[in-house]
Formats: C-alpha cells, structure tokens, sequence
C-alpha cells in the first residue's frame, strides 16, 4: 500500500487545528487535518450539559465569523461553540479527515520529515503540528480516598444533578469548572461542600464593560510571562445565567459550604474523613484582592481616559464573613456529612506521548519557542501561555496559529532554495 505523503500534518480539529488549517491555507501551505472523534469533539462530549462560554460571544470566537442566532453579549452553549466551529471549518473548507486517531510520530533518519502512524495507516509529512491541546488527560490526585461507599468522578464525565446518588457531594477545585457545577448542585437541592484552591477571582462585568474588554482594554490579556508560580492558577469566572462574579462568600451564604485546600483522606472505607488545610481565609483573601486590584486599574484607566462609564461601588462590596470562613472546617466525617459523591475539578495533564522525544523537556512537556517546537518540523498551538496570557482562549489561539503558520511558511521558503 502506497504511503500517503503531505507537506503538513496538522493533529486535532478542535479551536486550534481549525485556526491552523485557516492559517495555512491562506498561506497556501498543503496540510491535512486529523482528528480522532468529531470536529470540536470535547466541546460536545467532555462537558457538563448546561455549560456555556466564559466570555461573551462577541468576544469568544474567531474574526472570520460570527455566532449566528446569538447576541453578541451572550453566552454560547457548549452545542453551539462546537456547531461554530464545524460551520467555520466548512466555511474554510478546512482539509479535515475525522475519525483518524494519530499513534506515534518518527523522525526520518536520513531526510527530513516523519514517518507518522496512524490509525488508518502511515503518513509521510515534512512537519506535524501538535493541536491537540493541554487538557488531554483527566487528573484525579492519587490522594483520593478508596472507598466503594463513594462515587468519585473527574467534572469532564458530570452532566448533570441527576447522574449522581442521593446525599451530598464534595466538589474538589474551585476554577470556573469547580465552582460553577458546585454552584448548579446547590441549585439543585444539594449539600454541596466546597474545597477552594489559589484562584484568581475577576469581575464578570465591572462599569458596563465585560471582564473580558477590560482585560484587553488594560493588556493583560498580552501579558508574556506568567508571574512565578501562577502558571497554573485557575481563573473563577462564569457566564451561567447570563454571566456573573462568582464569589466565594455569595456562594456560601446561598448554602454551600466553603472549605479549604483538601490535604487528604483517612480512615477505613465507609469512614473516610476529609482533610483541608487550613488556609481558606488566606486564599480567599488573596482572591479578592485579585479582583479588587483589577478594579483598580479599570479606574485609574478611566480616569486617564475620560472614559464616560457608569461608577460601580456594588463590585467592589464583599459579603460578611460566613461561619465557614471565620471556622473553618478542617476535617469532614464524609459518611456522617451525607457525602456520596466526590467531583474532582482538579485539571488535566497533556499527552504527548506519541512525538519525538525531543520536541519534549524530562517531565515531557512541550519545548518550544512561541509553538516552534526544540525538535525541526514540529510545532504546537492551543497550550496556555504559548506566547501570551489569552493564548488558550478560542481569540487567542487563532492569533498564535497565525505565528505558528507564518513560520511555517518561512522554513518552506529555506527548504525550498536552491543557489543560482
């Protein structure tokens, strides 16, 4: 069987192999697109039933179409962002092959280029772009508690109230994931306990301006380095009912029990008690004063602006202090609390098994430059951070596939040279 040859091999159609394609087409660059499942498949299946976009839909989306049928201050379904992007790749007529899951890419030992295997065969290609993104693999800590008594599942396999047993639930991680299906249990009629990790907590509007247009208006979204030891703080933000600050004291006033970093379990199974640091005042603390100083900014801005919006004292109001944060519980008898079920909303881990080992550090990670891989001929697009704050933002991944085809392009010119 002959060996199927392409000049550029673009791996996952979700947001960021669609920018690539549209990238690389325009560039007119040969490539082909696999994906395992459908186009923008996690969207559909990998997300709980009443999720919708953290940023409105004016925002949330790439320049070369709009949402149809949606204000442009809404907030998308999960169906509609993944409809989006199948109608973007057909508009494109981005070359996409689905149902293709890609095994193991090869180096070329004698020329450049891979050998990469596939599901439906081997494909010959002079580069492989990584776009499967960083939330691959689910993560539940190796802390979590054996003990049958107990339904335990990672937040990309919730759907909905009615899939768990009876009693209450302990949702594990408080980024917008964590919080939002915490708050739409306690919605539900639900004890819900809730462990709050380090967060940075921003306005969902603040003087009749989106998070998201005050971030981009100050340039925090192009921020280039994350601050030491930030990388990986979760943002609590939600564009639920119609979008609005999650804050944490809120919630615990309207039933939800806050409690701190969860430490581990112990005890025999169908006694397991819950252990929680005890730092839930500090970390709620240093939450608010994220957001706080984010108002901050957004005044002083205006100020020097003569920008002419509305004030907005009520933002910068925090509730009182409720019983959980001025006592905070440090250990929890699950059995005797009527926990059933533990939602763990504690991220994911990348997998990028499947490449060279040199476009990967020890712990193998990704090495590159702004998506241009240690390795030649790979690249990456859809990590956080590739090159800026918003790079795993549906806008900002189009920006960063926009780099990573330019530069594409510049190594075909090199390759293609030939001295006179």
């Amino acid at each position: 069987m002959p060996v199927e040859k392409i000049d550029t091999l673009v791996v996952g159609a979700g947001q960021a192999g669609v920018a690539m394609s549209e990238h690389l087409g325009a560039l007119g660059v040969p490539h082909l697109v696999l994906e395992r499942d459908r186009i923008a498949e996690r969207w559909r299946s990998a997300r709980w039933d009443a999720l919708v976009a953290n940023g409105p839909a004016w925002h949330d989306r790439f320049p070369g179409m709009e949402f149809e049928g949606i204000d442009p201050d809404a907030f998308a379904p999960k169906e509609k962002v993944a409809d989006y992007f199948e109608a973007y790749a057909k508009m494109i007529k981005a070359p996409i092959r689905t149902g293709v899951a890609v095994t193991k890419v090869t180096p070329h030992v004698e020329k450049a280029g891979f050998l990469v295997e596939t599901s439906a065969g081997v494909i010959e290609a002079t580069r492989v772009v990584a776009a499967t993104g960083a939330f691959q693999t689910p993560v539940i800590p190796a802390i979590a508690p054996k003990d049958e008594a107990l339904v335990q599942i990672h937040s990309n396999a919730y759907r909905n109230p009615g899939q768990l047993p009876e009693g209450a639930v302990l949702v594990i991680g408080a980024g917008s994931s964590g919080a939002q299906i915490a708050d739409e249990l306690n919605r539900a009629g639900r004890k819900v306990y809730l462990s709050v990790g380090p967060h940075e907590r921003t306005p969902r509007a603040y003087r009749g301006r989106d998070f998201v247009w005050w971030l981009g208006i100050l340039g925090l979204w192009d921020i280039q380095t994350p601050a030491t030891g930030s990388e990986h703080v979760t943002v609590a933000i939600s564009g639920a009912d119609g979008g609005k600050t999650i804050d944490f004291r809120t919630l615990a006033h309207e039933g939800i029990t806050l409690v701190g970093l969860t430490a581990g379990f112990d005890g025999p199974a169908g006694q397991t008690r819950a252990q929680f640091r005890n730092d839930l005042p500090d970390i709620i603390r240093r939450g608010d004063e994220a957001l706080l100083s984010v108002l901050d900014r957004a005044d002083t801005y205006a100020l020097r602006n003569g920008l002419d919006l509305p004030l907005d004292p009520a933002a910068r109001h925090l509730p009182a202090d409720p019983e959980c944060l001025t006592h905070p519980i440090k250990s929890l008898d699950l059995a005797a609390a009527g926990v059933r079920s533990i939602i763990w909303a504690t991220g994911f881990a990348s997998d990028y098994s499947w490449l060279p080992p040199g476009a990967l550090d020890d712990a193998g990670k990704p090495k590159h430059q702004r998506g241009v891989s240690a390795e030649p001929g790979i690249y990456f697009i859809g990590l956080p951070w590739l090159s800026r704050r918003g790079s795993s933002f549906i806008w900002g991944v189009w920006h960063d596939a926009r780099h990573v085809a330019d530069q594409i392009a510049i190594q075909r010119a090199y390759h293609s040279y030939r001295p006179a």
